[in-house]
């Protein structure tokens, strides 16, 4: 009955077995949700009514082939009602905001198909605190800082080798010699300096892989990085030029309100394709690169575009309501596309927001996400820069770094 349990849970029973300071927890299986059958649930959430919160963690049988963080971990309310609507949520991000994520995975690491029907959750009480990914690279230790829910300014996730806290390298020795090989582990570590193990996943099969260098560059203005080990990397290179993007939007709707000089009629399904065409080409271009580079390349902000392109057909309500939806949507797509670069070459202030997985999860054991940028007063030298030396989307681009942390981008 124990191989049946999903590794997740799996792990966390034999951790607890072992006197490990693992939270109390539940695993409910997907059954449990078809059948309306909580009992057990009931039981269980009657201990923490005082705490009202608890946290549901994605517990799928075929979760153990895929990266951690894959699938959402979420806070909700110590009820059935709050463990039902948690697991709907983490399904809803699977089939949307992760699938992109999940289908690349599929293809270039071999994971297999998912039934995502066949969820379940671990719902263990809500710890206040620092979460810490701990895992053995080569011969040392690393750990990984990201959030801390204890406090209302976060800082930038970092690795580090050396935790705030010794007791931190004795337990992540503890456990791996205990589990019997490689593995991941998250901590929580309350206000109060508790450190609680709430997750372990075995990464054995993962390994290492290293850089070639070469030439031509702009020199950029700064980098931020969670790992400072190597300093050079090769990428393909996607150009997501929104404004170019907003401006044919734009060149319908004009098509449609003011017609084309050629006669030929211009309908809303011809800009709700020009849309899927630009979503389109961001999914094959990620599902055909398993690492790639994106450039934000914007002479202007592209948010006055999206706001005149979503406003073009206001006088026509049958077609706007439908052109808002698609712009709408296709923001969330860029987003999706975006979380699954591991290089982004964009002006300051744009980064990705890394939740503990992402700032420290398996594939950040060989590509740790790199955004290099330049500063806003050097934006419009940049851009032209960019411009005059052609890159394109399918291009290949390294990033080199030298010891003052500068970023040099090169076309090879």
């Amino acid at each position: 009955m124990e191989k049946m349990l999903p590794e997740k849970a799996r792990l966390l029973a034999l951790l607890k077995q072992g006197n490990f300071n693992v939270p109390d927890f539940i695993f409910i299986p997907a059954e449990d949700f078809e059948k309306d059958s909580f009992k057990d649930l009931e039981d269980f959430l009657s201990r923490f009514s005082d705490d009202f919160k608890v946290i549901a963690r994605s517990a799928h049988p075929m979760e153990e082939y895929y990266k951690g963080g894959t699938f959402d971990s979420l806070e909700t309310y110590a009820d059935i009602g709050g463990i039902k609507y948690a697991r709907k949520r983490i399904i809803k991000s699977a089939r949307k905001a992760k699938k992109l994520a999940i289908m690349r995975q599929q293809i270039f690491n071999n994971a297999p198909e998912l039934k995502l029907d066949d969820m379940g959750v671990i719902v263990m009480p809500f710890i206040s605190g620092a979460s810490i990914m701990a895992k053995m690279v080569g011969d040392h230790w690393e750990f990984g800082y990201s959030m801390d829910r204890s406090h209302k300014v976060q800082r930038d996730p970092y690795i580090t080798n050396t935790p705030h806290d010794i007791k931190l390298l004795h337990m992540s020795q503890e456990i791996q010699a205990f589990l019997g090989f490689r593995c991941e582990i998250e901590f929580i570590v309350s206000p109060t300096g508790e450190v609680f193990v709430v997750q372990a996943k075995d990464i054995s099969s993962i390994d290492t892989r290293g850089f070639k260098d070469s030439e031509t560059r702009i020199k950029l203005d700064g980098v931020r990085r969670i790992r400072r080990r190597r300093n050079y990397r090769e990428r393909p290179l996607f150009v997501m030029d929104n404004n170019a993007f907003y401006l044919e939007v734009i060149s319908k709707c004009e098509d449609i309100v003011l017609g084309r000089e050629d006669g030929k009629e211009t309908t809303i399904e011809d800009l709700l394709s020009l849309i899927r065409g630009y979503e389109r080409d961001m999914e094959e271009f990620a599902i055909w690169h398993e690492r790639y580079a994106v450039l934000r390349l914007s002479t202007r902000d592209p948010k006055e575009l999206y706001q005149v392109a979503n406003h073009y057909l206001d006088e026509y309500p049958e077609i706007h309501g439908q052109l808002a939806k698609a712009l709408h949507t296709n923001l969330y797509q860029m987003d999706y596309f975006l979380a699954e670069a591991d290089t982004l070459i964009a002006k300051d202030k744009f980064r990705i927001n890394l939740c503990s997985h992402d700032a420290y999860g398996i594939d950040t054991l060989r590509n740790p996400v790199w955004s290099v940028y330049w500063n806003m007063d050097r934006h419009d030298e940049v851009i032209k820069s960019f411009i005059r030396l052609g890159l394109k989307t399918g291009d290949t681009i390294a990033v080199e770094i030298d010891p003052d942390e500068k970023p040099s981008v090169h076309k090879l």
